[in-house]
């Protein structure tokens, strides 16, 4: 998440990129055009089903959303509560205040280790 913009201005940057209107987005995801106004205007945050069908209608990145949206996702939740660290990595990267470039770092090493893990474990 490069830019630190709120959810909502992205996905309106995206829309008009695209050069669609809000009624022809609005027709593509089968949602109001008033509903997806809110969300643009960071009145309202999408559920994470209304996240996904956002990205498969505009190239933005399902992730960068969930975040900006302030939503773990099920799976992530889940594992949170089951593994303890985890929450308390969360709560030590935000007391930090840790930089984008960081967590991207962060990020990048952890998806090394997993594709590490999975190599030796043969999957």
């Amino acid at each position: 998440m490069a830019e630190e913009k709120p959810l909502g201005d992205v996905i309106r940057g995206a829309r008009v990129a695209a050069g669609m209107s809000l009624r022809d987005f609005a027709k593509a995801l089968d949602k109001t055009p008033s509903y997806l106004s809110d969300i643009e205007n960071n009145r309202r945050v999408p559920a994470e089903p209304v996240l996904r069908d956002i990205v498969r209608v505009l190239p933005l990145d399902y992730d960068d959303l969930m975040a900006r949206a302030g939503r773990f996702g099920e799976q992530a939740t889940r594992y949170m509560m089951r593994t303890p660290g985890a929450g308390v990595l969360m709560r030590k990267l935000s007391d930090a205040n840790a930089s984008s470039e960081f967590l991207e770092k962060l990020t990048k090493l952890t998806e090394e280790a997993a594709d590490q893990e999975k190599k030796e474990s043969g999957q």
